[in-house]
């Protein structure tokens, strides 16, 4: 796959996390899933990465079942393929860290980016889920798609790659389509305008995930 050497941190630390604060996760409409149910697993593992389900702090390797409310982190140089379901990869940057908090395979659920960046993907032509990610910065509506979200030169981005998404911060709305990006400057803050990417930050976006 895809996994090659970390870039530098960006200016977007840990500090901005905190400081804006992890937004309250909420259900989307989807049944809360049984207790202890595998809802995927980790594909590939490169470097140090772990998994922290209620009190128990592991390593995560290749192969192991993932369940709701699983916490994820990569260290540093390190990432992480995971499935969710079937037809759902999460690609996890280094220095990331990610809650799942539910998910249901076809339905979708409800999933919290804390630091790093991820690329989620399901391919098209697949039936729609209907699946939240909040971040520090806003939140993310998701139904069905590829796309970039995390810290890409110096600001919070996110970019489609195919699909919609809808990123809200501020109490302000944006509609992301195909080959579009935006950016939230800082936690609270509204999303900028929606422009098209080049291939150039494409590459970088991709690159601070394993993606070549």
């Amino acid at each position: 796959m895809r996994m090659l050497n970390a870039l530098s941190p960006t200016q977007l630390s840990r500090r901005l996390f905190i400081a804006g604060g992890a937004l309250a996760l909420t259900s989307i409409g989807v049944r809360a899933t049984q207790a202890n149910a595998v809802i995927g697993k980790a594909v590939e593992i490169t470097g140090n990465v772990s998994r922290r389900q209620a009190n128990r702090l592991e390593g995560l390797k290749a192969g192991a079942s993932l369940m709701d409310r699983d916490f994820v982190s990569t260290g540093k140089e390190s990432f992480a393929e995971l499935a969710l379901g079937e037809d759902t990869s999460l690609l996890l940057g280094s220095e990331t860290e990610l809650l799942i908090d539910t998910f249901i395979a076809g339905q979708g659920g409800t999933i919290e980016l804390g630091t790093g960046q991820m690329v989620f993907d399901r391919p098209e032509g697949l039936a729609k889920i209907d699946l939240t990610m909040r971040t520090a910065f806003g939140m993310i509506g998701v139904r069905g798609t590829k796309f970039f979200a995390g810290p890409n030169r110096g600001v919070f981005a996110v970019f489609v790659e195919h699909g919609r998404v809808e990123v809200t911060g501020g109490g302000v709305m944006k509609a992301v389509g195909r080959g579009e990006g935006v950016e939230i400057r800082a936690p609270g803050e509204a999303p900028g305008a929606v422009t098209q990417w080049g291939k150039a930050r494409i590459r970088e976006a991709y690159a601070s995930v394993g993606i070549r």
